[in-house]
């Protein structure tokens, strides 16, 4: 009894880390969405990067989680690397031009992504009822973009790529090294994103900052650590197949703040769209954990 009082007790804050992070990522991404009508994104990418760097430094220092230059030039690690700053540049464009809830809608695509590709590239096997899931989530994500008609917009597609990117990001972080630590890792990858935003920065027009300016995107990328730390603690405390389904919940906070803040209402299709991808996602990690289940039971015997 005590034994699943502690087990429910972990999984109820492992879902409120879920929950945290997942509304750190919204609220980031609509302060990202709201500076863009002040300054480019290479230069708000760059300026957010600055205090991101600054804190996660920190953090890897104290945690003693730094590790040598040397390891992050490694297939995986440079692989991840290039598929964050490709989704990074995509997710944002997109985000600046389409409503808010659309983009995040789209993006929760990317569970049933990481399962093909982590068959087709990883060997991981897939039965037929998460193709079938799949397949069906895909359908829910063309409703979303809308292709041919009056809602369609062309950025929609930029957030399939930054899926894309995604993909190749979360693929190949499960082939590091199980000793990298997280924080390194992320640290690493925010390091390139802000050298990738002052690179962009050639083909832009930068604007002076403001002390305004600059103090928004000082809190957007603390909502940036948050959400990190938010999913890694997630994981760390709760079940994964019980603390999972909550990343959804990102959908919600996305719609709120679109109502709420930039005046935008999602159609009919792009709310059955959303509720179809977020059905599959689920489902899929759901079969899933199932699979993963029945591969130790046949072990075990």
């Amino acid at each position: 009894m005590n034994f699943l009082k502690h087990q429910f007790s972990d999984n109820m804050l492992g879902s409120a880390y879920m929950l945290l992070a997942m509304a750190s990522f919204a609220i980031g991404d609509s302060i990202m969405k709201f500076i863009s009508a002040e300054m480019p994104l290479g230069q708000i990418l760059f300026t957010r990067g600055l205090f991101a760097i600054t804190v996660l430094f920190i953090i890897a220092y104290k945690m003693g989680h730094l590790r040598p230059v040397s390891s992050i030039f490694k297939a995986p690690f440079i692989l991840r690397i290039t598929g964050e700053v490709f989704a990074t540049y995509f997710f944002f464009s997109a985000l600046f031009e389409i409503p808010i809830a659309n983009a995040a809608a789209i993006m929760q695509a990317l569970p049933l992504t990481v399962t093909l590709a982590a068959a087709y590239f990883l060997g991981e096997a897939i039965g037929w009822r998460r193709m079938v899931a799949i397949l069906i989530g895909f359908t829910g994500v063309i409703l979303i973009i809308q292709p041919g008609l009056e809602g369609f917009n062309i950025f929609s597609l930029y957030c399939l790529l930054a899926v894309i990117g995604c993909t190749l990001r979360d693929v190949a972080t499960r082939c590091l090294d199980k000793d990298t630590p997280t924080v390194f890792v992320t640290f690493i990858t925010v390091v390139v994103v802000t050298i990738g935003g002052y690179l962009l920065g050639f083909t832009e027009n930068w604007v002076p900052s403001t002390f305004y300016t600059t103090s928004i995107l000082g809190i957007a990328s603390i909502f940036l650590i948050t959400g990190f730390i938010g999913i890694v603690s997630s994981m760390r405390v709760g079940e994964v197949a019980v603390v999972t389904p909550f990343r959804y919940s990102v959908l919600i906070f996305a719609i709120l703040i679109g109502v709420f803040f930039f005046d935008e209402i999602p159609n009919t299709l792009t709310i059955v769209g959303s509720v179809i991808v977020a059905g599959s996602g689920i489902y899929t990690i759901y079969r899933e954990r199932m699979a993963a289940k029945q591969q130790v039971r046949a072990n075990i015997g």
